[in-house]
């Protein structure tokens, strides 16, 4: 009974241990596609090869890891229309997109590769054209997937598209901390463990009880 106790207090500390370290989890390495608004950008809801921006519109492109729409990364700047397209003039049956290309961060960069600076264009293009026609009117050479996902810009990143990467977050701080950070592990996890010793004295004590 002893040993069975000693077992089940194990078995029940195994899972606080494993709490304390990073979680894994899986993201992905592409180009996000986002549309201005104002100062602040926002997901588009549609690709770029379905989006028709209307003349002064500000479309972004980001390349980095995330796992999802939420955790996407925004392209960086706060350069607008004015600024973007302060040197081309409108033109008859025609408009000005303004694009913000984020390449990313070397973190982000696929294994080899370094990622080109940030640039922004003016793309001016038939009234009818989509995100995509203005991106290659600027900023080619692009790269497609057979699915029409959108892989490279500018021949960024030469490999790839879309691939999955493992990723690693780190469990959310402890509401107090009675050591500093890194000097030792956290109150949750001490009091989780004494929890768990506890009942597993009450456990070997009742055993014994029984057994005498």
């Amino acid at each position: 009974m002893i040993r069975r106790a000693t077992v089940l207090f194990l078995a029940a500390l195994l899972p606080l241990l494993a709490g304390a370290g990073q979680a894994g989890a899986t993201g992905y390495r592409y180009w996000s596609f986002w549309e201005q608004d104002g100062s602040a950008w926002t997901y588009a809801t549609q690709g770029p090869s379905l989006a028709r921006p209307a003349d002064g519109d500000v479309h972004g492109f980001r390349f980095s890891v995330s796992e999802d729409s939420s955790d996407a990364a925004k392209p960086r700047g706060t350069a607008d229309f004015a600024t973007i397209c302060a040197k081309t003039p409108p033109a008859d049956g025609g408009k000005r997109v303004a694009l913000v290309i984020d390449f990313g961060t070397p973190q982000d960069a696929p294994s080899g590769e370094t990622p080109p600076p940030s640039r922004t264009a003016c793309a001016q293009v038939p009234k009818d054209a989509t995100t995509a026609d203005a991106l290659a009117a600027v900023a080619k050479p692009l790269r497609y997937d057979t699915n029409a996902l959108l892989c490279a810009i500018a021949g960024y990143p030469e490999r790839g598209c879309g691939d999955q990467v493992a990723t690693e977050k780190s469990p959310a701080p402890a509401a107090k901390e009675t050591e500093e950070e890194g000097s030792g592990p956290s109150v949750g996890l001490i009091a989780g463990i004494a929890v768990v010793a506890l009942l597993a004295t009450a456990a070997i004590w009742q055993a014994r009880r029984r057994a005498s």
